[in-house]
């Protein structure tokens, strides 16, 4: 599905993909606030369309451009014996002490929350642990 919102006009480029974090406490005056923070906090999005619309704002640069954008899956690490192509689950980060390890950002992603209930859209295949885990890497929508 596709929506419409505003962002900053150097990020304004087709493919380009952002996730919204939420509405900023500077903006809460904005007569456009609405069609900025249409989006999901946490979410991914990828830029699919540029409109030649364009406003003034203080926050990104001097100006913000309309787009339409379309929510992206998530790429996340799930135990295996949860990571069934199409099953909701109630998301939990893994635990990792590791902090060099190079599939963290998968384990503890920082735009989902736990507890958070997720769809897996997609089983990408094992993915290696360095704390001894049997985990996948999936796609959550």
């Amino acid at each position: 599905m596709v929506l419409i919102t505003l962002i900053g006009e150097t990020q304004a480029r087709i493919g380009n993909r952002f996730y919204f974090v939420g509405p900023l406490t500077e903006c809460r005056e904005c007569r456009l606030r609405g069609v900025c923070f249409n989006l999901e906090p946490g979410s991914l999005y990828e830029v699919v369309a540029l409109r030649d619309a364009v406003h003034e704002c203080p926050i990104h640069e001097g100006s913000v451009r309309v787009v339409e954008v379309e929510r992206k899956p998530i790429p996340a690490a799930v135990l295996q014996k949860h990571a069934i192509d199409g099953s909701t689950i109630t998301f939990e980060s893994m635990k990792c002490n590791n902090l060099g390890c190079e599939n963290r950002n998968y384990c503890v992603p920082m735009s989902i929350k736990d507890g958070t209930k997720l769809k897996i859209t997609d089983v990408i295949g094992d993915l290696e642990c360095s704390e001894g885990e049997n985990v996948a890497l999936v796609k959550l929508g």
